[in-house]
């Protein structure tokens, strides 16, 4: 049978985890021995945490008696005296999502609504969100218990708290706190007005772009999912307007020259992709930062991953529409060779895509660079091979006039293909 929720009694009121050593200070409240050091030797407080009295002395002394108490009861709801090793459980993050009752679930929300009231005057902020994610991971009852409660609203203040903490002192443990609030709103579907709004105030939207750009991995995977959310809810245009583009297209760049993880690099592209379509002067931006020559080099590695290939073939047609991003494209020596593996080979829309790039950089302002790399790398072979199989009637018909326009210019190298007018015939 399942084990009941543990009375209020037995759990340490710093961290609401189940006590595992029980000890009392001097104004007569007991707490877990781990938590309370933490607060007096690795914080340097002086007060009760739970009265805020001024503490006589720092003896913590155990209480054998709560601790005999804990563990009859452990043993009490234990299926065999085997499996009775005392558990850490946070009465906030203990499970709720299986077996339960219409009680259970009420108190854990109740607990959820009180931990959310607590949080801002807390100085155990990363517990109690770490635990407030536990609690909500998965649940969607949970997490609309936390948005009605006003969760978004009380974690964005707690976020800028804790930055404005981090910046002024440099402390550690503020940042830390800053993290697991984005990882608690990232949690979240994000999809209606209102949480949209309370994420695009400054005060939470700031926090959410400096953990994007020094952030540990996690949180900036945390700072993008969210900001990707608030595009699919409709409102991309108003987080790109309140960024500083430079940087933020700085941080995406080395998250990707990086490689840190696979999942970190495609979520990057997808804000990446945000950035540069919704910004004014994104395109151009991400051109003068290096983007063309950063994208070149991970489809180099990542040709074969068709999300990863999808959007960095989109991202470079979009910057090679301007001369910038064509010069950038032609002076990248493996750039149509990377471009040109994926045709035929990764999806349709690859194939298309890079035609679509091929075609600015071939025909709209052609470079005897490029028209030679096309040639020498098999990009034009690769071009000519579409006309034997199904794909779209615009590819077809940029393909037929790539090679037509620059039919003389390849026609110097012996490698150019024969049969020519044999392929070209098929669209005739």
């Amino acid at each position: 049978m399942d084990m009941e929720e543990p009375p209020h009694l037995f759990l340490c009121p710093i961290s609401m985890d189940l006590m595992e050593d029980p000890v009392t200070v001097s104004t007569g409240v007991t707490y877990d021995r781990r938590s309370i050091e933490r607060w007096l030797f690795s914080y340097g407080r002086t007060t009760c945490p739970a009265t805020m009295q001024p503490l006589a002395n720092l003896d913590l002394t155990p209480n054998h008696t709560l601790m005999r108490v804990i563990s009859s009861w452990l043993d009490r709801g234990s299926p065999s005296s085997s499996s009775s090793s005392s558990p850490s459980t946070s009465s906030l993050s203990s499970p709720v999502h299986g077996l339960e009752t219409p009680l259970s679930r009420m108190l854990a929300e109740e607990r959820l609504r009180s931990a959310l009231d607590d949080l801002e005057e807390t100085p155990f902020k990363v517990t109690a969100l770490k635990n407030m994610g536990s609690c909500m991971a998965g649940d969607v009852a949970m997490q609309s218990v936390f948005v009605a409660s006003g969760g978004v609203e009380v974690v964005g203040r707690v976020m800028a708290q804790a930055l404005a903490e981090s910046g002024v002192g440099g402390d550690f443990s503020a940042f830390s706190a800053c993290e697991e609030a984005a990882a608690v709103l990232a949690l979240l579907s994000l999809s209606d007005e209102a949480s949209v709004g309370l994420v695009l105030a400054p005060e939470c939207l700031r926090p959410v772009m400096v953990l994007l750009q020094r952030g540990s991995a996690e949180a900036r995977l945390h700072a993008m999912d969210i900001l990707t959310k608030i595009s699919n809810a409709g409102a991309g245009d108003q987080w790109v307007a309140g960024i500083d583009v430079d940087d933020v297209l700085k941080s995406l760049l080395e998250l990707l020259a990086d490689e840190v993880s696979a999942r970190l690099s495609s979520r990057a592209l997808d804000v990446l992709l945000d950035v540069v379509e919704r910004s004014p002067t994104g395109r151009a931006k991400a051109v003068e930062v290096g983007a063309v020559h950063v994208l070149v080099e991970l489809l180099v590695v990542d040709a074969d991953d068709r999300h990863v290939a999808e959007r960095i073939l989109l991202l470079l047609k979009r910057m090679c529409k301007c001369p910038e991003g064509r010069l950038a494209f032609a002076e990248h020596d493996l750039s149509v060779a990377s471009v040109a593996r994926t045709m035929l080979r990764v999806s349709d829309l690859a194939t298309e895509l890079a035609v679509k790039v091929l075609w600015l950089v071939s025909v709209v302002a052609p470079s005897d660079k490029v028209l030679e790399d096309m040639v020498l790398t098999g990009a034009v072979s690769k071009l000519l091979g579409l006309l034997h199989v199904e794909s779209a009637p615009s590819t077809k018909q940029k393909t037929v006039r790539m090679v037509r326009i620059n039919e003389v210019f390849w026609r110097q190298y012996p490698c150019f293909p024969t049969g020519l007018k044999d392929n070209l015939s098929l669209l005739d």
